[in-house]
């Protein structure tokens, strides 16, 4: 229920930071092209309005969403990795290095959460704010140790269920939200000049 929980708490963070920056960006680009146009009236209430925010706080969104990110790609199996000599060892030698990766991977984020708290803390202690948003640095710099730390824990539950299952995260870059694998094979099964009837349904054009 927790896990649950955190992986919905995950996504819905990773998915506003980018809608909100997507948006802010649009919204600062139209701002800036039209306070350009000599219109009367209109450019003068448009030079009016203050965005040179807009930039400094869609650089901030991406940290924090790619931090949060990197912990999503550790549970879900998105990030890239070399294999071919892992693969080529026996399954029980494979397990090994598989192990000793991912309790690594755990120390080193686990580390870097350590000593990203230990900088939030000295920052809060102070009166550092940012150059346009004049926010707490404290605040803009927490996404290190919460990013972090939660990636740390992303590792050891990959661990553990390597442990359990042999299994390891493997994202299906084939796969449509919302589209059963049933559904995606359904095309084999119709007549067709394209799709011979005869394609067995678990074939992939």
């Amino acid at each position: 229920m927790l896990n649950r929980a955190l992986d919905h708490l995950e996504e819905w963070i990773i998915t506003f930071l980018i809608g909100a920056a997507t948006v802010i960006i649009f919204v600062a680009v139209l701002h800036r092209y039209a306070s350009g146009m000599p219109i009367p009236g209109v450019q003068d209430f448009l030079l009016g309005i203050h965005m040179g925010w807009a930039q400094e706080l869609c650089i901030f969104m991406f940290v924090w969403m790619a931090k949060f990110g990197a912990a999503y790609g550790v549970r879900t199996g998105i990030h890239v990795g070399v294999d071919v000599l892992i693969n080529a060892l026996s399954d029980r030698v494979r397990a090994k290095f598989v192990i000793f990766g991912l309790l690594a991977g755990a120390l080193f984020t686990g580390i870097i959460g350590s000593f990203g708290a230990h900088f939030v803390w000295e920052l809060f202690h102070t009166d550092q704010v940012s150059a346009d948003l004049e926010a707490p640095k404290w605040l803009v710099y927490l996404c290190i140790p919460l990013g972090s730390y939660l990636m740390c824990y992303r590792f050891l539950q990959v661990t553990w269920s390597f442990i359990r299952t042999g299994h390891l995260p493997h994202a299906d870059h084939g796969h449509v939200e919302g589209i059963d694998k049933e559904d995606a094979t359904e095309w084999a099964k119709l007549p067709s000049d394209l799709h011979p009837a005869d394609v067995k349904p678990e074939s992939r054009p």
